[in-house]
């Protein structure tokens, strides 16, 4: 019969105990480097969805400048931005850097005085879309390739065979409005709010921009943050100005939603950062409180909408903000029932 002396067992139970440690490590390392690299996964997808949408736009911009002009440029102009738009959306990416750069840099080159004011805001949103995507695409990468470079991770193959991820680079513009060369009057922070009833209806307001009252859409309470109030506070202050309802701010769950939009209104264009919050509420009438005088001239109304009601007003030519919001309702209501505040994301 073997025996083991106390000293022998000692050391086997640390032996043991390294083991169990290292592999508890070993595989909660594993796990969080797949988990890195689904978030790589996904900011590449929303670059490459923001850098889509830029060649569309682009190609837009490009029939805009093709209109009979005695100045041979513009067409020239125009024949380059077509054959960049059409290179990107084909090039793999391995060239996909340079095709962008060199799309960046025409569109850069367009004199926007012959634009649509609103092709203008277009092409502004684009550009800011994709510098932002392409930010949170490098830090992804960035925190993937910290922890996949560490020495114990590499001896180990704790990353399995995925490749490693890449940097994206292109040039970032010094101006707001990205390359467009167009000044932004007016960069703001603005608080909302995704206000749901007992039926998971959330309460839109529907307005226009006070120079264009043909066209409305449909847009979630709040508004500008003011100088030294904190976004919640702002949330609750909107809220009350627009619709009369004197909200707990500790009952604001978020923000879960983060949207940044570039728009033209009232004669300005505006670089809006919003930040959305979820408040679940018994339904009731909204009676605004405290419009400003641009409110007054701009808001026509408001509505408790479901998903087909969202659908039916974008399908009747009235576009509801954000964008796809009859798909993001769900999240919404998981969100201000919770006890916690979610992790916010961005949206569009």
């Amino acid at each position: 019969m073997i025996t083991f002396s106390a000293t022998t067992v000692l050391v086997l139970a640390l032996v043991a105990t390294l083991v169990v440690a290292l592999g508890v490590w070993a595989y909660s390392t594993a796990n969080r480097l797949d988990r890195l690299h689904v978030r790589t996964d996904l900011a590449w997808n929303a670059l490459d969805g923001a850098l889509a949408r830029r060649a569309v736009v682009a190609r837009a911009v490009a029939v805009s400048l093709s209109g009979p002009a005695p100045d041979p440029k513009p067409a020239e102009l125009a024949r380059r931005l077509t054959v960049l738009a059409d290179r990107a959306e084909r090039t793999g990416r391995e060239d996909r850097e340079a095709v962008e750069n060199q799309l960046a840099v025409t569109l850069s080159a367009v004199d926007i005085a012959r634009l649509p004011p609103q092709q203008v805001a277009e092409l502004a949103d684009a550009e800011a879309r994709v510098l932002i995507a392409r930010r949170f695409h490098n830090d992804a990468v960035r925190d993937t390739l910290a922890l996949r470079t560490r020495r114990p991770v590499r001896w180990l193959r704790l990353g399995g065979t995925a490749p490693m991820p890449t940097y994206f680079e292109i040039a970032e513009r010094a101006t707001p409005a990205a390359a467009t060369g167009l000044d932004v009057d007016t960069t703001r922070v603005s608080a909302r709010v995704a206000i749901l009833d007992e039926q998971d209806r959330i309460l839109l307001m529907r307005g226009h921009d006070p120079m264009l009252p043909e066209v409305s859409f449909w847009f979630t309470v709040g508004g500008g943050v003011e100088p030294g109030e904190s976004l919640r506070a702002a949330a609750v202050r909107e809220l009350h100005e627009e619709t009369g309802y004197e909200a707990d701010p500790d009952a604001l769950r978020g923000p879960l939603w983060r949207r940044v939009a570039v728009f033209p209104f009232n004669g300005n264009l505006i670089r809006s950062e919003e930040l959305f919050f979820a408040l679940r509420v018994t339904e009731y009438a909204p009676d605004p409180a405290n419009l400003t005088y641009v409110e007054q001239r701009s808001i026509t109304g408001s509505r408790w909408c479901g998903p087909d009601d969202i659908r039916a007003l974008d399908a009747a030519g009235e576009t509801v903000y954000p964008y796809h919001l009859d798909e993001l309702l769900p999240e919404a209501a998981r969100a201000a029932d919770a006890g916690t505040d979610p992790e916010v994301r961005s949206i569009r």
